[in-house]
C-alpha cells in the first residue's frame, strides 16, 4: 500500500513527520474515505529537503514544477498570494496515488500518537491537535470530520 510506502521512506530519510487528514481521521476510529495522504513535516529547509527525496525515491513527482528550496523559501508567499496549503505529490503512472504535504502546519509544534496499521508504526496527530487543524480549515468535510472526532473522544 502507499501509505506504508511513504511512511517507510520518511523515516528511512529521517523526516520529522505526522499524518494527518482523512487517514488520520480514520487511524483515531472515524469512518472516513479518502484518496490523498496528508502529511505535515517540520517546517525546516533539511525536512523540505529530505521529504522530496523520499517520495521522489519510490516515484512520486511534486505536481508543480517546484523544488524542496522553493517551498521552503516561499511558503508564505506561496500561501498568502497563491493560497497553496499543500505541496502535491502524485504518482505519474498512477495518478490515484496522491500524497499532500501540508505547508500551514508545523510536526514541531504539534503532539503525535503511535497508530498501528498493518503491521506499520505510524505517527499521527494527536486528537486535540487534528481537530484545532480541521477547525481552521473549515471545510464541510472537516466540519464532518470534527464531529466524528468529538465523539470518540
Amino acid at each position: 500500500m502507499l501509505i506504508e510506502k511513504v511512511i517507510k521512506s520518511l523515516s528511512q530519510h529521517k523526516v520529522q513527520y505526522a499524518l494527518v487528514g482523512g487517514y488520520a481521521v480514520a487511524l483515531h476510529g472515524a469512518v472516513r474515505g479518502t484518496v490523498d495522504i496528508d502529511f505535515i513535516i517540520a517546517l525546516n529547509q533539511r525536512s523540505f529537503r529530505q521529504t522530496e527525496k523520499a517520495l521522489n525515491s519510490i516515484g512520486l513527482k511534486s505536481k508543480l514544477p517546484i523544488i524542496a528550496d522553493d517551498v521552503f523559501n516561499f511558503r508564505e508567499e506561496y500561501i498568502e498570494k497563491r493560497s497553496l496549503v499543500a505541496w502535491s505529490f502524485t504518482n505519474p503512472d498512477n495518478p490515484l496515488e496522491i500524497v499532500d504535504i501540508i505547508i500551514t502546519e508545523d510536526a514541531k509544534q504539534i503532539k503525535s500518537v503511535v497508530k498501528t496499521f498493518n503491521g506499520t508504526r505510524i505517527k499521527v496527530i494527536a486528537i486535540d491537535d487534528l481537530i484545532k487543524m480541521k477547525k481552521k480549515s473549515a471545510r464541510k468535510q472537516d466540519i464532518e470530520d470534527i464531529k466524528a472526532l468529538e465523539k470518540i473522544k
